[in-house]
């Protein structure tokens, strides 16, 4: 089965559409390898896929026959992706938090006193 019409099927991608261009960016890897969307998949590779910043890992363990609900997909494929990936994720969301959207325009007073007050903390740490 080609590799694009895989990722479709095991729901990794919501069209086959999607999985063919996240092929064609270098974002799918089998084996350490980057592929092109045609790439026949065979049991017991190794797929890494590049999807919302995360390097998703799986194991192959049998060929899907058509596009699966979510609840087969596991007899599929065996999910290796390491748990550090995951809290990274975590990390990453914390971080956009903290700022605000680009054209809210300047800071508020309240933004201002929290940035003096931060550096009045940091300086007397030094």
């Amino acid at each position: 089965m080609r590799i694009d019409k895989l990722l479709w099927c095991l729901r990794y991608f919501k069209t086959r559409n999607i999985g063919t261009n996240a092929c064609k960016k270098g974002q799918v890897k089998v084996n350490d390898q980057t592929v092109k969307p045609s790439r026949e998949i065979y049991i017991g590779d190794t797929v890494t896929v590049r999807k919302n910043q995360i390097n998703y890992k799986l194991e192959i363990l049998d060929i899907p026959p058509s596009r699966l609900g979510a609840k087969l997909v596991d007899m599929y494929r065996k999910d290796i992706t390491p748990k550090e990936a995951f809290d990274h994720l975590d990390l990453l969301k914390l971080a956009k938090d903290h700022y605000r959207k680009k054209g809210d325009g300047r800071p508020t007073k309240k933004d201002r006193r929290d940035i003096e007050e931060y550096r009045d903390d940091t300086e007397d740490e030094v």
